[in-house]
Formats: C-alpha cells, sequence, structure tokens
C-alpha cells in the first residue's frame, strides 16, 4: 500500500513540474546550494523554452563533427546520453549510427527530448536517472558516455561527484570513454563573465549570464524574448580540479580541449570539454609509445 502511495506521489509530483510556470527558491536563492535543486529548477514553463536557447542548426554548425569524431576515433558504438536535455545530442548521434540510450535526471527534459526526437522521425530509448544511481537504473555497459551542456555543475558536494564519476565509470566498457563538458568557471570566478557566446548556447535572442558568482555557486539568470526569466544554480568548478577528480576515481588520461580545440589559451574557451579514457596503459608501453 505505501509502494503504491508513494508511485501516485511520484506522478503528481511530475505532473504539476511539467505544468509549472515559475520557479520557487525560496527566500533566499543564494542559499540553494544542494545537488537536489536541479529538480525543481526543470519546470515545464523553463523546459518548453530550452530550445530557444540551445538553437539546435547553430549548436550543429558550431561544434561540427567534433564529437562524433571522437567517438568514432574510439570505435565506440554503445553511447549513454547521461545529461541529454531536450535530445539535441542523443538525436545528432543516432543519425549517425550509435546505439544511444538517453538518459537525464529531469522527467520534464526526457519528455521533450522524447518529443522532439519523434518531430525529427526518430525513437529514443530513455531511462529517468539521477546520476547518483545510475547503474541501479541503467542496465549494461557502454562504450562510451558523454555528459554535455554544463550539466556535471549541477552537482553541489564533492560526495556526489566522486559517487557520479564512479558510477559512469562502472557503466563503461574497460576501454570505455567518458566525454564531459563545463563551462569556464575559471576565468567567470578570477576575472569576471564575459563570453563570445558562440559555442553551445546559440540562440541569439536569449540572454544567458551569471547573476551571482563566488566559490561556492553560480547562478545563472536565462531571460528569453517573451521577457520571462529563469534560474539555475550550479557549482562553478575549476578545470584543474575536475581532471584531477577524474583521475583519482580511476580514469587513465584525460585531455581537456577548449571548445572544440586542443590547444588554447586559458581565457579563450567559453566551455571545457575532458575526454577520460578508462583504458589501463602499463607503464612500460606508455614508456615506448
Amino acid at each position: 500500500m505505501t509502494e503504491k502511495k508513494d508511485q501516485e506521489t511520484e506522478t503528481v509530483t511530475q505532473a504539476d513540474l511539467l505544468q509549472k510556470k515559475e520557479q520557487d527558491y525560496g527566500k533566499d536563492p543564494l542559499n540553494v546550494r544542494e545537488t537536489d535543486a536541479y529538480q525543481f529548477e526543470y519546470i515545464g514553463g523553463f523546459v518548453d523554452k530550452w530550445d530557444e536557447l540551445i538553437d539546435w542548426d547553430a549548436r550543429a554548425k558550431s561544434e561540427g563533427r567534433f564529437f562524433i569524431d571522437i567517438l568514432k576515433e574510439h570505435k565506440c558504438e554503445r553511447v549513454l546520453d547521461a545529461a541529454c536535455g531536450t535530445g539535441f545530442h542523443s538525436v545528432r548521434l543516432q543519425e549517425e549510427g550509435f546505439r544511444v540510450i538517453s538518459s537525464d535526471g529531469s522527467p520534464v527534459m526526457l519528455a521533450k527530448a522524447f518529443e522532439n526526437a519523434r518531430k525529427r522521425g526518430h525513437i529514443l530509448r530513455t531511462v529517468h536517472s539521477d546520476w547518483r544511481w545510475l547503474n541501479r537504473d541503467v542496465n549494461g555497459k557502454f562504450d562510451a558516455i558523454i555528459c554535455l551542456g554544463n550539466s556535471f555543475t549541477h552537482l553541489h558536494s564533492e560526495k556526489d561527484r566522486r559517487k557520479t564519476l564512479a558510477e559512469f565509470y562502472a557503466a563503461l566498457k574497460h576501454d570505455g570513454i567518458l566525454i564531459l563538458d563545463q563551462r569556464n568557471y575559471d576565468t567567470m570566478l578570477d576575472e569576471g563573465f564575459s563570453s563570445k557566446h558562440t559555442y553551445y548556447y546559440c540562440g541569439d535572442k536569449v540572454k544567458a549570464e551569471p547573476e551571482h558568482i563566488d566559490e561556492g555557486l553560480a547562478r545563472f539568470r536565462y531571460e528569453f524574448p517573451d521577457k520571462s526569466v529563469f534560474h539555475l544554480n550550479m557549482f562553478p568548478l575549476r578545470k584543474r580540479y575536475v581532471e584531477k577528480l577524474m583521475l583519482e576515481v580511476g580514469f587513465q588520461s584525460v585531455t581537456t580541449y577548449g571548445d572544440f580545440q586542443e590547444t588554447y589559451r586559458q581565457d579563450d574557451p567559453d566551455f571545457f570539454i575532458h575526454v577520460a579514457q578508462k583504458k589501463y596503459i602499463p607503464e612500460e608501453e606508455e614508456e615506448n609509445s
């Protein structure tokens, strides 16, 4: 009886999120610094406008074949899109012949991704899952996991970040790769926010910028053409910290790109993209390579 009641409560909650038009951060939004906050941030009113921020065509043009080429270079076939959002990368990879599982912690995002894919003639295999319990919800091993769109910064505690990376590591095959991106928070924290607004978020009529930033919080404000405003509270990850964390969890190597380039100046890129390899290479082989 209790289990049935819990399921009914969850269904009502998801329905409420779909219908909701305004976010509620309480009396002091700057104090909302916990991972579970993402569950109420992605409400229907925000998700319905998300593709105005993304602009699928402009985003595809900006990133080119960057992710596709990396996945093919590593001979990946089965890919988990762990933060599928409204489905952009899931659909694109499916069109390139990859076998894709699309997952997200937001049921509202998943519903939008499925709808977007269907409009383009595709059916997504979707799974609702919080990364911290990924292997409980998602079956099988993957050649690659992608976690894109600055999504990893929704994890506000190191414990949650380590748990998530451990879940990603466990879900990969022995030679699998993890592709994870983040905004360039180093420059924001050290020098203030500036963005060429060229990559990823390509909707030219949407304003997306930090309203507040300190070492423990980056609160972003999104203003759309109809003057509606939404926010996301994220943790400002420093690049070297993320690389170090990946290696400590067990990944054998990490290559970081800045806006799809392997060489870059620290203050140039809007985004960093980390490609972490699980494959173990003995020291003697590294020395001879």
